[in-house]
Order: C-alpha cells, then sequence, then structure tokens
C-alpha cells in the first residue's frame, strides 16, 4: 500500500520556488501584456491637421482602456522625472556656481503654466515624430512631466542641503567617494521625503491629464485616447453620465495604484529612516510582504551583482573624494572669477530681458502691460489665501498621520485619494453650483485651485513628521511634553524644513492651477474669474503669441519674486536653525 505524504510548511518556505513566486510571474506577464495591449495604437500613423485617427466616444466601455493609455502616460512622466530629479537636484545642491542658475531656473519653470509649454513643444514633437502619433504622445507625456517634476526636485534638492553633518563626518572619516555618498548617504537619506512627493506629484499630474489630451493651443484642437480627453468631451456635451462614470473609475484605479505601487513603496521606505531606535508599528503592505517572500526577487539581485559591483566601482574610481586629506582646503579660485561669473548671469538676464520685452511691446500696448500686472496681484492674494488656509488646516493633520503608524494605515489611502483624484473632473459640478448660487468665480476660483495645491503641504507634512527620529519623540514624551510646549520644541523645529518645501511647492502649483480654475465651463456657459490665468488661457486659445509670452512672464516674475523674497529666506532659515 503506497502512502501518500505532502510536504510541511517549513519545507514549502525552504523550497526554492514558492506560491508567490507564480504571483509574480503571473503578475509581471500580466503587466506587460496590458502595457503592450495599451501602448500599440502609439504607434498609428498620422499627420496634422487630419482628423484624429482614433475621436474620443463617450461609450462607458471604452474607459478602462481610456484609463490604460492616460496611466501609461503618467508612469513614463514620472520616470523621466525622477531622472531629473536625481541630476538637477545633485547639481543644484554640489555646486554653488550652478545653483545661483539653476535655483532661479528651477523657479520660473515652476511658474510657467502647462499650456505655455504646450504652446513651445506642440510643434516641435509633432516635426519630430513625424507622420506618427508619437509627437502627440509626447506632448501629453512632457507636459503631465512639467506637472510632476518640480515637487520632487525641490524635495531632493532641500533634502541634500539638509543631510545631518555627523553623516558627513562619517563619509569623510571612511573617504567615500561622491559616488558612494550619493548613494549610501544622500539618496537613503532623502528616500522618505523623496517618495511622499512622488507619490504627490504623481497625484498632481492628473490634475493637468485633461490639458494635456485635450490639447487646445494655437487655434489647434487634438484630443489624445485618455481619461482626460473622455471628461473634457464630457463637459463640452454637458453629459453628467459619462463624468460620473468617469469619476467612479477614477476612484478604482487610485485605489488600485495606491495598494499595487504607493503602499509598497511607502512601507518599503522605512528602511531609511535616519534614527538610532527601531519604530514599534511601522507601514505594512501585502505586495511588499509578496515580493519578499518570493525568491524570483532575489535571483535576479544575485544575477545582477556582478554588474551593479562592476558600475559602483567604476563609478567610484572616476567620482573621487572632494578632498584627499581630512581638513585640506579646497581649491579656492580667484575673486575676479566668481564677479566675470556674475556678470555674464547679469548680461544674458538682461539680453533675454529685453528680447522679450521687445517682442511683447510690438503687439501689446503698455497700458494692457500694467492691467495684466494687476491681473498677477489679483491671482497672488489668491495664492497667498490657499497656502495660509492648506497651513492651518492640514499641517496638525499631517503631524498626527505621521506620528501615528496605525491612523496613517487608515488615512493615508484615503489622503492619496484626495491627492491623486483630479480635481477638474469635479469642475462641473462646482459650476453648476456657482451658477445656481449666484456665487462669483472670483471667489469660487480659489476653491478649485485649492483642490489641487493643498495636498503639497499634507504631503510634505506627513513626510517630515515621519522622519523626526523615535528617539525624539521617545525623549519628548519622558519629559512629558504636551501641548504647545510639544509643538514649540519638537513638532515644528521637526516638520518645519518639510513644510517649507511643501508651501513652495503649493504655492508654485496654485499659481499653475489658476489657469484651469479661472476658466471653467459647463455645456454653453462659461464663467470666467479676473486674474492671470484666465488672460494666459485665453491667450493661448487664440494662439497670441505676445499675450502669451506677456502672461507667461508675468506669472515667472511674481513667483521668482516671493520664492526669493520669502520662501528661500525659509529655506535658508531651515538649514541654520532646524535641520537634524
Amino acid at each position: 500500500m503506497v502512502r501518500l505524504t505532502f510536504p510541511t510548511r517549513e519545507a514549502l518556505q525552504r523550497a526554492p520556488f514558492r506560491w508567490a513566486d507564480v504571483a509574480v510571474i503571473i503578475g509581471t506577464l500580466g503587466l506587460l501584456t496590458l502595457i503592450a495591449l495599451v501602448g500599440r495604437t502609439a504607434f498609428v500613423p498620422f499627420e496634422p491637421p487630419t482628423v484624429m485617427p482614433e475621436p474620443i466616444s463617450l461609450n462607458v466601455v471604452n474607459l478602462p482602456y481610456y484609463m490604460g493609455r492616460s496611466l501609461l502616460r503618467m508612469f513614463i512622466a514620472l520616470l523621466f522625472s525622477l531622472l531629473f530629479t536625481f541630476t538637477y537636484g545633485y547639481l543644484a545642491a554640489h555646486s554653488p556656481r550652478a545653483e545661483r542658475v539653476l535655483l532661479p531656473l528651477l523657479d520660473i519653470l515652476q511658474s510657467v503654466p502647462v499650456l505655455g509649454f504646450l504652446s513651445v513643444t506642440l510643434s516641435f514633437f509633432i516635426a519630430l515624430f513625424r507622420g506618427s502619433l508619437l509627437g502627440l504622445e509626447a506632448v501629453a507625456i512632457f507636459a503631465i512631466f512639467t506637472s510632476q517634476v518640480w515637487n520632487m526636485t525641490f524635495s531632493f534638492y532641500h533634502s541634500l542641503r539638509s543631510v545631518p553633518r555627523e553623516l558627513r563626518e562619517c563619509a569623510r572619516v571612511f573617504r567615500l567617494s561622491r559616488w558612494q555618498y550619493f548613494t549610501r548617504v544622500e539618496v537613503p537619506y532623502a528616500m522618505l521625503g523623496l517618495m511622499w512627493n512622488t507619490m504627490m506629484s504623481f497625484g498632481g499630474g492628473w490634475f493637468f491629464v485633461a490639458a494635456s489630451e485635450a490639447i487646445s493651443v494655437l487655434n489647434q484642437e487634438y484630443q489624445l485616447p485618455g481619461i482626460g480627453s473622455y471628461v473634457a468631451k464630457a463637459i463640452e456635451e454637458a453629459n453628467v453620465t459619462a463624468i460620473v462614470a468617469a469619476i467612479v473609475a477614477m476612484g478604482l484605479m487610485i485605489v488600485t495604484v495606491d495598494q499595487l505601487v504607493w503602499r509598497p513603496l511607502i512601507a518599503w521606505a522605512q528602511r531609511f529612516r535616519n534614527e538610532q531606535t527601531e519604530a514599534k508599528d511601522t507601514p505594512n503592505s501585502w505586495v511588499l510582504n509578496l515580493l519578499r517572500t518570493s525568491q524570483l526577487p532575489k535571483l535576479i539581485g544575485a544575477a545582477l551583482e556582478p554588474l551593479r559591483e562592476f558600475i559602483d566601482r567604476l563609478l567610484s574610481g572616476t567620482l573621487r573624494p572632494k578632498s584627499l586629506r581630512m581638513g585640506k582646503p579646497p581649491l579656492m579660485l580667484p575673486v575676479w572669477v566668481d564677479r566675470l561669473y556674475d556678470g555674464i548671469l547679469i548680461a544674458a538676464l538682461i539680453g533675454g530681458a529685453t528680447v522679450l520685452l521687445r517682442f511683447v511691446l510690438s503687439e501689446v500696448p503698455l497700458g494692457e502691460i500694467l492691467q495684466v500686472c494687476g491681473l498677477g496681484l489679483i491671482t497672488l492674494v489668491r495664492v497667498i489665501v490657499l497656502t495660509a488656509i492648506s497651513t492651518l488646516v492640514w499641517t496638525p493633520i499631517g503631524v498626527a498621520i505621521g506620528f501615528n503608524p496605525r491612523l496613517s494605515r487608515l488615512l493615508q489611502p484615503v489622503a492619496q485619494f484626495l491627492a491623486s483624484f483630479p480635481a477638474n473632473f469635479l469642475f462641473p459640478f462646482v459650476t453648476m453650483l456657482l451658477i445656481a448660487s449666484g456665487v462669483s468665480l472670483d471667489v469660487g476660483s480659489i476653491v478649485l485651485m485649492a483642490l489641487g495645491a493643498q495636498w503639497y503641504v499634507l504631503f510634505n507634512v506627513i513626510a517630515g513628521a515621519q522622519s523626526i527620529p523615535s528617539d525624539l519623540r521617545e525623549m519628548a514624551a519622558n519629559m512629558r511634553l504636551r501641548g504647545w510646549q510639544l509643538w514649540k520644541r519638537l513638532i515644528i523645529p521637526g516638520v518645519f524644513p518639510a513644510w517649507v518645501t511643501g508651501g513652495i511647492t503649493a504655492s508654485g502649483g496654485a499659481w499653475n492651477a489658476s489657469i484651469v480654475a479661472e476658466i471653467v465651463s459647463w455645456g454653453d456657459v462659461t464663467l470666467r474669474a479676473t486674474g492671470l490665468g484666465a488672460y494666459i488661457t485665453t491667450a493661448t486659445q487664440n494662439g497670441d503669441w505676445p499675450r502669451i509670452v506677456l502672461g507667461v512672464a508675468m506669472m515667472s516674475l511674481f513667483v521668482v519674486g516671493l520664492n526669493r523674497l520669502f520662501w528661500r529666506r525659509l529655506y535658508a532659515l531651515s538649514e541654520q536653525r532646524y535641520a537634524l
């Protein structure tokens, strides 16, 4: 008689191939298949100004396909945003001369609205991919990239500038090369804040997905298949059923992406917390647990280990430490070199401003320029009110979520859902409410701008609260700090650097959001607020280049001035007084 025996649980765990490996293989193959099916139509022929090869249909059956197209564009843009963040943030943080150019340039780029980038890049990408729909796809991806990247870059730059002194001294003692210092000290230290800001930036990208897929600039209109163009057409036709269906599909997609992407990444990033005692309760993820149980990631990592070591040795040998001996002073260039450098920058700035001014004055009278300046002041007031209210409302909530992992598990998906949900999908209902109540869009636009910009404050405060070491929290508890004393001695100093990053990006996001919040439509009804965003939107739709340049330049001037006079001083204060 043959006796059947079954392997025990311990034997299965020791087996080289587990059920988790099957799940990972099926999931990976399924993901690659979906990417291939969704992305194949991006290579169809297209030659403007012919009709789009795939007109948008409001049939609900098409929503999963449209959602997949938009999601693929979002992740491609996020990949380029990460590459830009690591490169740009590193150069700005480590080169004082580059910083003098890169930081003001970053302020200017952050202030340029998405429609401004679309106006410049539309013809370029269509000509680059002539005869293919890839040109329009590149335009949409680049527009989404510009809505994601600035927040991530600011966060990474500030983290590199805030590396604790003991970590820098430890790196000098062990004589780490610049590559080793970057990969073993700087990136791990910046990872927690960067992860939260990446999640926020990804959600912020959905706010402009309609403008990037339903392109209406320079008297030209193109629509790419996607959830943004679907909603744009539903608004144009006043189809409430289609809008509700898009909102439901968007909600399901946000929950799915949170479970499969962001929750595992947030749980994984906890390993980079800068503290001397281990946190009692940390975020958890079933996807991360599945990957840790599977043998495939370990086998792939072991197979790629020789390549990783080769690249590490190569770059470590190329990027040697800045100084070969402890205490050796850096090489100082003559003073006249810095003055010549500054002179070239000032001359280039004056020359560029002169060219732009002549171009604008060729079509725009001086009185209108002064009027546009007044419009900028009106939008500035809205931005200031929005930032102040967001700080008062979301800072305590962000601290509570960051300090309490159990609360974080409950509220982080809710916050991620609210931040990722495209607020402009709700604009039609807000428009109908404003029309019914008779409230002016001059006031209602503040609410619309807040729907897309306030989350930068919340997510940065959460990251800042989670970055406060557990030993400092335990010390505060032992000293019985409560109420205002706890906020004064621990919370405000601990989250202040992160709040500054959230404030500056929320401010920039509000300026950018003004282009879609100061003009809203529902069917044949259009509401317009008095402000700079509405001016830029109108000029862009009409293809009026002098007024586009004037509006974008005026917005850049306001944003750079606000950053220079206010936010940069807070940055310096956070680095000097509140760095760990």
